[in-house]
Formats: C-alpha cells, sequence, structure tokens
C-alpha cells in the first residue's frame, strides 16, 4: 500500500515553514510611495483612460529599455492578443511548446492555428534548426519566447523569418530588464510583449506592455487598445478595451523604482542557491549567461531521475508537505491541454526535447518574500531527499528505476 506523503516524517520532525513559500510571491516596492501616488489619484478622479500615471509608466519604459513606443495595456494576454492582430497574422503561427498557455490561447482566440516548435536542448527555448520545417504556405509568423530571462536565438530567429517573409514577435513576459548580445530586450522583432501580473519581478498587479520601435505599429496598437477610437467619438478603427488602469501603473512605477534592488534580491538569492545546491546528483540549477544583464526571477532547476533516484513530481510533492510550493513549468505543456490535445494528440511525437523538459523543470521559491534561512532550509531538504533516496523510495513504494 503507497504510503501518503503528508503521513510521511522522512525530515526527522523537520517542522514546516512557519510561513508558505511560493514561487511568483509578489514584490511589493515602497508602500508609503505607493499609497501616496493612490491617494493623488483618487483627488484628480482620474482612474483609467490613458492617465498621467499610465503616460509616466510607458515614458519610463521606454526610457530603461531604449525603445520610441511602449503601450501599457490592462495585462500581457490581452497585449499579445493585440500585437498579434495588428501585426495582421493569420493561418499558421510557430511557436515552441514549451512556453505558458497565453502564448498558444493568444493565437488560437482568434482563429489562427499555433504550430508547436521543440525546444532547444542548450538553451530551452524554441530550436531554431527546426522552424524551417514546420512553415507552410498558410505560415504567416513566428513568436520566439524569451525564458527565465534567457533569450531565445533572435538572430537566427530574424533571419529565418526574413527568408520566408513572415513577421516576427517575441514574448518577453520573463525578459523584462534583460539584454541580448548588450541591447535590451524590448528591441527586437516587429514587437516585444512583456507581462507585468503580480507574478513578475516588476508588477502592475494586473498588467502587460506592447514595446515597439515602429511608428506605424505603435500607432495602430493605440487605437486597437482603446476601441478603434481616434477622438473623443471617432472611431477608425477595430478595437477592443485592452487600457491599463491608474492604480496599476501606480503600482509599475513603484515597482520600477525598486528595480534595482528587486534585481540585487534576485540575483543574490541565486547565487547562495547555486552554493547550497552544488553537487547535489541529479540537481541541476540553470545558469545565467555572465556577458548579458539578466533579472535573476527564477531558480529553476533540471532533475534527472536517474542521478537523482526520484522523479521531479516526487521532489515537488515532497517539498509541497513541508509548505515550499515550487512549480513545475510550463506543466504538462501547451500541446498537453486543450484544445490542444485534441486538434494535435501526437504532437509530442515531434517535441521530444520538450517532452523531457516537462518531467525534469522545477521552479524553486525567490524574491524579496523569501530570506537567506529559507533558501538554506529549502536546500538542506533538497539535499537529504538526495542522500536518503532509497529509504524514501521506499516508503512511498515508488518501484525501482
Amino acid at each position: 500500500m503507497k504510503t501518503n506523503l503528508s503521513d510521511l516524517a522522512i525530515f526527522g520532525g523537520t517542522p514546516a515553514f512557519e510561513n508558505t513559500l511560493h514561487v511568483g510571491s509578489p514584490n511589493i516596492g515602497d508602500r508609503k510611495l505607493l499609497m501616496k501616488r493612490i491617494n493623488d489619484l483618487l483627488d484628480r478622479k482620474w482612474l483609467t483612460n490613458d492617465g498621467l500615471f499610465v503616460q509616466e509608466f510607458e515614458h519610463r519604459i521606454c526610457k530603461l529599455l531604449g525603445v520610441k513606443h511602449c503601450i501599457a495595456t490592462c495585462n500581457g494576454t490581452i497585449a499579445l492578443e493585440i500585437a498579434i492582430r495588428a501585426a495582421g497574422l493569420t493561418g499558421e503561427v510557430i511557436i515552441p511548446s514549451f512556453t505558458f498557455i497565453a502564448t498558444a490561447h493568444s493565437l488560437q482566440w482568434q482563429e489562427i492555428t499555433p504550430v508547436f516548435c521543440d525546444s532547444s536542448k542548450e538553451q530551452l527555448t524554441i530550436d531554431v534548426s527546426k522552424i524551417e520545417a514546420l512553415i507552410t504556405p498558410r505560415t504567416t509568423g513566428i513568436i520566439g519566447v524569451h525564458l527565465w530571462g534567457r533569450p531565445c536565438n533572435i538572430d537566427v530567429l530574424k533571419d529565418i523569418a526574413e527568408k520566408h517573409k513572415l513577421k516576427l514577435l517575441f514574448d518577453a513576459s520573463h525578459a523584462f530588464s534583460c539584454t541580448y548580445k548588450g541591447k535590451m530586450i524590448g528591441n527586437f522583432g516587429l514587437a516585444e510583449v512583456f507581462s507585468f501580473h503580480a507574478t513578475k519581478f516588476i508588477n502592475s498587479f494586473e498588467g502587460g506592455a506592447v514595446v515597439t520601435n515602429n511608428d506605424e505599429f505603435a500607432e495602430k496598437i493605440r487605437l486597437m487598445r482603446n476601441f478603434g477610437f481616434a477622438d473623443y467619438d471617432d472611431v477608425i478603427y477595430i478595437g477592443t478595451n485592452g487600457k491599463m488602469n491608474e492604480i496599476s501603473a501606480a503600482m509599475g512605477i513603484t515597482s520600477l523604482e525598486s528595480l534595482d534592488n528587486f534585481v540585487s534580491v534576485n540575483k543574490a538569492n541565486y547565487q547562495k542557491y547555486k552554493k547550497e545546491l552544488m553537487n547535489i546528483p541529479g540537481i541541476k540549477l540553470l545558469q545565467y549567461n555572465n556577458k548579458d544583464k539578466a533579472n535573476y526571477q527564477f531558480i529553476v532547476v533540471l532533475v534527472e531521475e536517474e542521478m537523482f533516484q526520484l522523479s521531479r513530481d516526487d521532489l515537488y510533492h515532497i517539498l509541497k508537505t513541508e509548505n515550499i510550493f515550487a512549480r513545475r513549468y510550463f506543466y504538462p505543456g501547451c500541446h498537453k491541454m486543450e484544445p490542444y490535445r485534441s486538434y494535435f494528440p501526437h504532437a509530442g511525437l515531434l517535441l521530444p526535447q520538450t517532452e523531457k523538459l516537462l518531467e525534469q523543470v522545477l521552479c524553486l521559491p525567490t524574491g524579496t518574500a523569501i530570506h537567506e534561512k529559507n533558501i538554506l532550509k529549502i536546500c538542506k531538504i533538497i539535499r537529504y531527499i538526495a542522500n536518503n533516496a532509497s529509504f524514501i523510495r521506499e516508503k512511498l513504494s515508488i518501484p525501482k528505476l
């Protein structure tokens, strides 16, 4: 009979954390300054419709990234949907399956077929060597996805897009304030899309943005974000309601003011994890490229079952019993979620590296919500699990490898 994890005292009575630790616990920034901004906007009674804080938020992002245009939106998914429509994408668009479901849904929502590409073994982002084989007469674009602050192979994607006359967009939700070959993410392709959801290290409660250096494209995005209104009562283009409100923008500005501190904390946490997880068999911490600027927003480990002697899912569930809520990004994979698993039931056969990643990737808690003592305890538990894998497998009735 299989042992219930909650009844298994494998840590010799180690107590659970006083506070549950989650991946994506929000960074808050200066509360007093945030509340002052909220009071200011309430006094002005200008709560939405391209208010002063939205304008300031957009301006600050343009200055930080060195881009010409930033159009703030109510969330990252709407930003992506608008960018896709403004780019005139139709038919089929190539994306990685190893991404958040919103990337695929933003296409399917508009009756555009997402064509799933495998991931690179080295970078874990879209495998550029597999893209051209997926291009058909119906293909109109490629959406590259930057993962965990690590950019995809932008140069090759640009070459492929130009060769086949395809539109190139980027989902940069994980890559705010990061660089590619010394240039800030946000400056590539026709446009790049950011998310400022509460789980992102820079957040606006809920929010997103499209950034671009293309004047005509930016104008189209601005129209589409606000129902197509060119003036008070003059609609000249099809659109939707994708506007960011003033309270979200106030939070976004406050977050931007703490950006350096957030990155510093993230980097210190990453270095502590790197030191503590070193030499644990089967635990591989994802490294960052020191030549480029990173936000260190995610602590990503790959669990190699043969070496660790337990699966990623075993580790995930055991940590959960200790009130450590890690995340299995992007489990179980876009191609295994509806409607795509019904549309493409055998997609996994063409996605071997993606299938492998979906069984190995685990993100651990980081950010300003946790402290060094939390990281030390998390790593101590993981090391204990590694050192006692045989005992744990026996207790959990896990078959031998």
